[in-house]
């Protein structure tokens, strides 16, 4: 899959070439800052490698390189849910911090809904941020995405206790704001 952002980057499929990179922009001690500690610090080549074999088995794909035409720069993807939650999906992304700022990251965010909302029966992406993130938390607002609330202390991480804001997009949200 290749979706164009503008001249300059893109949402692309993984390859087997994005592990050098994303070994070297996900080690970035800010980048896991605000993720979950799943995502392993250091980043290692070999966290990138399986990584992209993770990502490459999922059908239908559902999680994308953020890309400049020589390197991949970041990631954004869905989570889809099971159960009674099952038309809903969780979104995640991350930017190599020296792209920040550049809107980049509310084009991924934009295209992937787009890619969801078109092509899926999904009727709610969901997100759920830090609540120091501020930059995380703009990029949703700009997405359209609205505060649902704010879990209280329900985040520890680096040994500290903060809260998780949530935030959504509903599908009539999306159509409405097309």
């Amino acid at each position: 899959m290749h979706y164009p952002l503008s001249e300059d980057y893109c949402l692309r499929s993984y390859v087997d070439d994005d592990a050098k990179a994303l070994a070297h922009h996900a080690s970035n001690p800010n980048i896991a800052k605000f993720l979950r500690d799943q995502f392993p610090q250091p980043y290692t080549r070999a966290d990138a490698e399986a990584w992209i074999r993770h990502v490459r088995g999922r059908d239908p794909e559902t999680i994308f390189a953020i890309a400049t035409a020589e390197e991949l720069i970041g990631n954004v993807g869905l989570y889809p849910q099971d159960d009674v939650y099952r038309l809903s999906a969780e979104l995640g992304y991350w930017l190599a911090e020296e792209y920040w700022g550049r809107g980049i990251v509310s084009g991924a965010v934009k295209a992937i809904c787009e890619i969801a909302f078109s092509r899926s029966d999904m009727v709610r992406i969901f997100s759920c941020v830090f609540e120091d993130n501020v930059g995380s938390c703009r990029v949703l607002e700009k997405c359209g995405f609205r505060l649902e609330g704010v879990h209280r202390k329900a985040v520890f991480k680096a040994g500290k206790i903060t809260g998780e804001k949530m935030y959504s997009l509903l599908r009539e949200e999306w159509q409405a704001a097309r």
